[in-house]
């Protein structure tokens, strides 16, 4: 399986979430499992049968984790050297030429994307269109409702 790339706060918010699994979730699961077997039968035991569907639901999550972490290429963009070019980790100001808008984005991970806090996948047509550019290129972007051509205002690496 190839590696995946995550940044290091992306990689810190897994293992949090993980950690968060195994210590509280986890536990808490077990203690609810062994009260709802007290109560007696398990076959009409809805208590039972929601802490076991919780449990499997947990379990699921804790490999899913384990197996990104696992298949995780972690890139630290403070330490790229980029040499002023967009690259992975990258936190990209550009402006929509024609509407003169402006928006900030940071290029992240699959797991780690989520537009309404400026993270977008690597593998959106923005950031592929993106990577490798420098300040004031201008990039041609294939939106659903026509080309789109941005400016890269500026470039961090945060």
């Amino acid at each position: 399986m190839s590696k995946v790339p995550l940044t290091v706060t992306g990689a810190e918010k897994l293992r949090a979430e993980l950690e968060e699994l195994k210590s509280v979730v986890r536990p808490r699961i077990i203690e609810a499992i062994s009260t709802a077997r007290a109560h007696g039968d398990l076959k009409e035991n809805a208590e039972y049968h929601a802490a076991k569907e919780q449990q499997s639901f947990a379990e699921g999550r804790i490999a899913e984790i384990e197996g990104k972490l696992a298949n995780a290429q972690i890139i630290d963009v403070t330490k790229v050297d980029a040499n002023g070019r967009v690259v992975f980790g990258a936190t990209v100001e550009i402006e929509d030429i024609e509407s003169e808008k402006k928006s900030t984005y940071q290029i992240v991970g699959e797991d780690e994307a989520s537009i309404k806090e400026g993270r977008i996948s690597i593998g959106s047509p923005i950031a592929r269109a993106l990577i490798g550019k420098e300040v004031e290129d201008v990039v041609t972007v294939k939106a659903p409702g026509g080309d789109v051509d941005y400016e890269i205002i500026s470039i961090k690496y945060i």
